[in-house]
């Protein structure tokens, strides 16, 4: 069973900007060669990286809202979103090791700096 969600207009604020774990977000359509040689990529970064982030797909056709909302031109596009704040895009077919590096990095880019005390 797929890991990776399906999501809509009415379902990507609780899905994708109000999440606790990095998106990595799949702008695709169905007739894209290059968005399904990125099935299998993004199946096994969802098996990697289970519970520490999270793959959502939203085909452009069927939401041009929010393909018009991250100004989509060109698919597959990829975009990271963490508690809301874009922290990586990319257009084209990107190898899983890249994309779980930049959802390791997301994280940690977002999280909030400590001090330390003196």
């Amino acid at each position: 069973m797929s890991q990776i969600t399906h999501v809509s207009a009415e379902t990507f604020e609780a899905e994708v900007r109000k999440s606790d774990v990095p998106v990595l977000v799949d702008f695709y359509a169905d007739w894209c060669a290059p968005c399904r040689m990125m099935g299998p990529i993004l199946e096994k970064v969802a098996t990697q990286m289970a519970g520490r982030a999270k793959i959502v797909k939203v085909n452009v056709d069927e939401e041009p809202e929010l393909a018009s909302m991250f100004k989509v031109s060109s698919i597959p596009a990829l975009a990271v979103l963490y508690r809301g704040e874009l922290i990586n895009a990319r257009v084209g077919v990107t190898p899983a090791d890249q994309l779980v590096q930049i959802l390791e990095n997301a994280g940690r880019a977002a999280a909030p700096a400590t001090t330390a005390r003196r």
